[in-house]
C-alpha cells in the first residue's frame, strides 16, 4: 500500500506520478484544443512534436532519479495526450483527489489505475459531478490549502475556467481542519497572455518562505495583495507578462532547496540561485506550448 503524505509543495519529494508522451496522438484540430495557447501554436504550424516531448519529459525523469525519487508512470494510452498528470488527480495529506475534468480525459485515470488501487479506499475521494477542479489549481501550503478558482455567471463560456466553487466548498469540507483560501483567476478562452489556466499559472511557493507571483494573473487585486503580505515583498519573484505566458511560475520543487526549471528561464533562474536554491534545468520549451510545464506534468504522492 502507499501512505500518501503531502502537506505543501516543496517539503523533500519520495514520491511522485510523472506523465507520459509516448503516443501522444495526432495535432488536434482547433476545436479540440483546451486553451488559447495550443491554438495559437495549431494555427502557426509550431505545434510540439512527439519525439520533442518525450525528450523533455525524459530530462526530468533523470533529474528525479539522481534524487532518488520514485517515480511513476502512466500506462501508454495510444494516441492519447497524458502529460499533464496534475490535471487529472492531486494529494492532500493522505488523500488522492480524482479531478471532475473535461470529459474526454477519463482514459488518462485509466492510465494510472495501478496507483489508485495502492492506496486505501477511505483515501480514494471522487467529488460529487458538480464540483469541477484540476489540480494545477490546488495548492497545499501547510495550514493553507490556495485554491485557484473562477466564479463569474459566465463561467460555463470558458474551456480555461477549470475549477468552480462547488469545488472549493468540498475541499473545506474535507479538511475542515485546513485554511481555505481561494483565488479568481483571470481567463481567456482565446488570449494566451490574459489567460491564467491554472493557480500554478500565475503563483507557486518555493523554498520555505518564497514565492513567484504574476499580479495580472489574479482577478482581484485585494486577493493578489494578499499573498504579497503573507508571503512579504522581498520573498517575492514577480514575473512579467511574457515571463507568466512561458510558464515561468510552473517550476516543480524536488526539496525546500532544489528546483526543477525551464532552461531558458534566465532571469528567474538566476534570482533562484541568489536565493541559494539548487536549479536543475531541463528543456520543456515545447511542453509549454501546450500551457502547461513541470508542475502540470508531475503529481506527487510522498512527501516527507
Amino acid at each position: 500500500m502507499l501512505k500518501l503524505n503531502i502537506k505543501n509543495e516543496t517539503s523533500r519529494l519520495r514520491t511522485v506520478i510523472l506523465g507520459t508522451a509516448i503516443s501522444n496522438g495526432p495535432i488536434p484540430k482547433l476545436e479540440d484544443c483546451y486553451d488559447p495557447k495550443s491554438i495559437e501554436h495549431v494555427l502557426a504550424g509550431t505545434y510540439p512534436k512527439e519525439e520533442d516531448m518525450v525528450f523533455e519529459l525524459e530530462a526530468v525523469a533523470k533529474v528525479l532519479k539522481k534524487y532518488n525519487v520514485e517515480v511513476f508512470r502512466p500506462k501508454v494510452i495510444k494516441d492519447c495526450n497524458q502529460i499533464f498528470s496534475r490535471d487529472i488527480a492531486f494529494v492532500i495529506e493522505d488523500k488522492i483527489i480524482r479531478a471532475n475534468i473535461l470529459p474526454n480525459r477519463e482514459e488518462e485515470i485509466e492510465a494510472i489505475r495501478y496507483v489508485w488501487d495502492l492506496i486505501e479506499d477511505k483515501n480514494r475521494i471522487i467529488l460529487p459531478e458538480e464540483c469541477h477542479v484540476e489540480g494545477g489549481d490546488v495548492m497545499p501550503y501547510n495550514d493553507y490549502i490556495f485554491i485557484g478558482t473562477y466564479s463569474g455567471e459566465d463561467y460555463p463560456d470558458f474551456i480555461t475556467a477549470r475549477t468552480n466553487m462547488d469545488a472549493v466548498i468540498a475541499i473545506q469540507e474535507l479538511f475542515p481542519h485546513k485554511i481555505i483560501k481561494s483565488f479568481e483567476l483571470r481567463k481567456s478562452n482565446t488570449n494566451a497572455k490574459e489567460n491564467a489556466l491554472h493557480l500554478d499559472c500565475c503563483f507557486q511557493p518555493i523554498g520555505k518562505d518564497k514565492a513567484i507571483l504574476h499580479k495580472n494573473g489574479f482577478l482581484i487585486e485585494k486577493e493578489y495583495n494578499w499573498l504579497v503580505n503573507f508571503f512579504g515583498s522581498d520573498n517575492i519573484f514577480e514575473i512579467t507578462k511574457d515571463e507568466m505566458y512561458d510558464m515561468n511560475s510552473n517550476v516543480f520543487s524536488i526539496s525546500e532547496n532544489v528546483i526543477i526549471s525551464e532552461q531558458n528561464f534566465t532571469r528567474l533562474n538566476s534570482w533562484l540561485r541568489k536565493q541559494g536554491f539548487t536549479v536543475e534545468e531541463v528543456p520543456y520549451a515545447e511542453i509549454a506550448k501546450q500551457e502547461g510545464l513541470l508542475r502540470c506534468s508531475t503529481m506527487p504522492l510522498i512527501r516527507d
